[in-house]
């Protein structure tokens, strides 16, 4: 291996690397401005100066410089003192004074390199150039003045998000960053774009002047607005969540988040259950929690076990759904559903219904077939870790299903299971690494079960599991289905699905409902059923209740979560519930006692143990089973074969932004569907 030596000591690096990673593997920080490790190099900035040996007598930008064997870079020299002072005196040439009123103030770059390789004053006394603002969407702010042209934000867009809708206009004084037409950013990833800016032009439009960092509470917890998990950060004040900001986890999100992971927040406040309610005469009105207990028990002592249900939701932790399990398996109960969108998926084999082959694993890959989803609207964070892949050149895309804008070419092959058909029929490919990539749009359909035997046999023909490598990937859109289907929370036997049970409710079959936070169904099939809503807002599920008990949000509970790679990941608490509301799990071990069927745990540890006896996967903590049983994995025998409908695959995913209950309950969310939707033309069409 080459090495080189950074300020006198001697270190080895990797061929390619440039002058700026060498030195950071030396130990020596160098600054910077518009380098970053996940876009591409632009050199613009001139901050990271250094100089080296053999070479001109200047500084050099040590981003953009490839690093050469015995070579010496010094990173502290008076030469490269100087030069970083005059180009931050440059930088600051134009800046406006805005620091105390400035969002970015406290956690701000600028600041931050200013201190440590400014000049004490300026030599510039001409007046500052000032720059009108630019419409960026509800999510952006910008105070375009401050921006120092380090284009990571154009860089992020286009390289990223896959959409090219921010530019730098201009040259030399008159240079500035914009979108194109004035038009607001479209994309689901357009929050990282304030994370990335380090000077303060663009900041978060819903958290203005909310808060200064030094007076909030950081806890590190995982997502739950889709099934990726991604790591993530909640800063709160008080009782008050003011904002989510990504972690770094290579292995899941990388750094970025979605728009509704981000600035869904707001839906923390609003719509809230913090009593419970009875209903009486018709109206839902305040009750105690005895009240509303003694109500659901004298349902139950009155109902037959075969005219009960059990619906668990997209939100719901690991261990409220075990609460819920043993609360009416014990009372024998056998309509037990977690799969509100009726995935066949929940029998056979864990890595049925699983990720196989890794969020990471996407980045060996060397041909995805997606069927039968939209993972920019599913997932896009894990559609971004495609497109990278697919940036390289090694990748090559197909889709069946709907034919979306992805942010990458693709090879369309069709609508639905005739396309399927003809695809799966392919035989032996000559790819190493192939990935299927399923949606829930081929498997929440009546013929689903015929169409994963479909996908099995193509997965066994064309070599998508073998030794080393489980191409089989299932692209989950709800946080708690893992976690449901791997404990079992489907029906038992003799059992009905969520469909059955709502059939058999519109029917008059069902005596009592009880929907642990599940609002994804058609609740006015309930109308002649007893409903019991345990859930954090207001939304469709406690409209329909007879009985509304006030749950916590994620952000309110420490709780395990599977991701849909399997990874079992641990979220903590940020905030207390609020009101009366109390965490899932208790509200149940409560109730068990006025049902006759005690819960044997009185503490989440103790609950906690009962989940790992019983299902040891949960022990497991941030691991993704990947390839590790593809050996022993027989694909070919999942589904049945049967008869194909003609219905093409849609994605469960309409509207990106409003689906769940803290989503439909944020404004900020209510905007930004309403600006995507002006910007695609689509508010005139409904």
């Amino acid at each position: 291996m080459p090495k080189a030596k950074v300020n006198g000591k001697e270190v080895e690096f990797e061929p390619g690397m440039t002058v700026l990673q060498v030195a950071e593997l030396a130990g020596e920080e160098i600054p910077r401005f518009c380098y970053h490790e996940r876009l591409s190099i632009a050199g613009n900035c001139r901050m990271c100066l250094v100089e080296v040996k053999p070479g001109p007598p200047k500084p050099q930008a040590s981003c953009a410089l490839p690093a050469a064997d015995n070579q010496e870079i010094f990173t502290a020299s008076p030469m490269v003192k100087k030069a970083r002072e005059g180009v931050m005196e440059f930088l600051l040439a134009n800046h406006p004074l805005d620091c105390p009123i400035c969002d970015q103030g406290g956690e701000c770059d600028l600041q931050d390199e200013t201190v440590g390789y400014g000049r004490a004053g300026s030599r510039f006394t001409e007046n500052k150039r000032a720059v009108e603002e630019k419409f960026m969407g509800p999510l952006i702010k910008t105070v375009m003045t401050r921006c120092i042209q380090c284009t990571r934000c154009v860089r992020f867009a286009t390289e990223v998000a896959g959409v090219s809708e921010l530019g730098l206009l201009n040259r030399g004084e008159d240079a500035q960053i914009s979108t194109y037409l004035a038009a607001a950013v479209t994309s689901e990833l357009s929050g990282n774009l304030v994370d990335l800016c380090p000077v303060g032009a663009l900041t978060s439009k819903p958290y203005a002047f909310s808060a200064r960092p030094w007076e909030l509470t950081k806890t590190e917890t995982v997502d739950v607005m889709d099934a990726l998990g991604s790591a993530i950060r909640v800063d709160a004040r008080g009782p008050a969540v003011l904002r989510v900001l990504p972690r770094v986890n290579d292995d899941v999100n990388e750094e970025w988040i979605s728009d509704k992971t981000r600035h869904a927040v707001d839906g923390l406040s609003r719509q809230r259950l913090d009593r419970p309610y009875v209903r009486i005469d018709g109206k839902l009105k305040p009750a105690s929690w005895g009240q509303a207990f003694a109500a659901i028990a004298a349902m139950v002592k009155a109902s037959k076990p075969e005219r009960m249900g059990l619906i668990a939701g997209d939100l719901q932790d690991a261990e409220s759904m075990k609460a819920a399990l043993d609360l009416f398996r014990s009372l024998g109960v056998a309509n037990i559903d977690c799969r509100q969108d009726g995935s066949v998926l929940g029998h056979g084999p864990r890595e049925s219904w699983l990720f196989n082959s890794t969020i990471a694993g996407i980045d060996e890959a060397d041909a995805i077939m997606i069927i039968g989803a939209n993972p920019k609207l599913e997932a896009p964070v894990l559609n971004a870790r495609i497109r990278k892949r697919w940036l390289t050149g090694k990748l090559l895309v197909g889709v069946v299903g709907e034919q979306a804008d992805l942010g990458y070419k693709y090879n369309y092959l069709g609508a639905g299971p005739e396309a399927l058909k003809a695809f799966a029929n392919h035989g032996p490919i000559s790819k190493e690494r192939p990935m299927l990539l399923v949606g829930q749009g081929a498997l929440n359909r009546p013929d689903s079960d015929a169409v994963l035997h479909l996908i099995a046999q193509a997965a066994k023909s064309m070599g998508v599991v073998k030794e080393g490598w489980n191409g089989l990937s299932v692209l989950h859109t709800a946080a708690s289905r893992v976690g449901g289907l791997d404990m079992g929370f489907v029906p038992g036997e003799g059992g009905k699905t969520v469909a059955g049970m709502l059939a058999a409710s519109e029917a008059g079959e069902m005596d009592l409902i009880y929907l642990l936070g599940a609002d994804e169904i058609d609740t006015a099939k309930l109308a002649r059923t007893f409903v019991v809503y345990q859930g954090s807002h207001g939304d469709a599920g406690a409209q329909a209740a007879d009985v509304v008990l006030p749950g916590a949000a994620y952000t309110e509970k420490p709780g395990l979560y599977v991701n849909t790679e399997g990874r079992v990941q641990l979220a903590d608490r940020v905030v207390f519930p609020k009101g009366e509301a109390k965490e899932d799990w208790s509200i149940l071990r409560a109730l068990s006692d006025d049902l006759g069927q005690r819960l044997p745990y009185d503490s989440l540890e103790a609950l906690r143990r009962a989940l790992l006896n019983d299902h040891p996967t949960f022990g497991h903590i941030d691991h993704a089973p990947g390839h590790a049983s593809a050996a022993t994995f027989d694909v070919g025998a999942l589904g049945r074969d049967g008869v194909l409908a003609d219905a093409p695959f849609a994605s469960p995913i309409n509207d990106f932004y409003l689906t769940n209950p803290i989503a439909r309950a944020s404004v900020t969310m209510a905007e930004c569907s309403r600006s995507v939707k002006a910007a695609r033309g689509l508010l005139a069409a409904e």
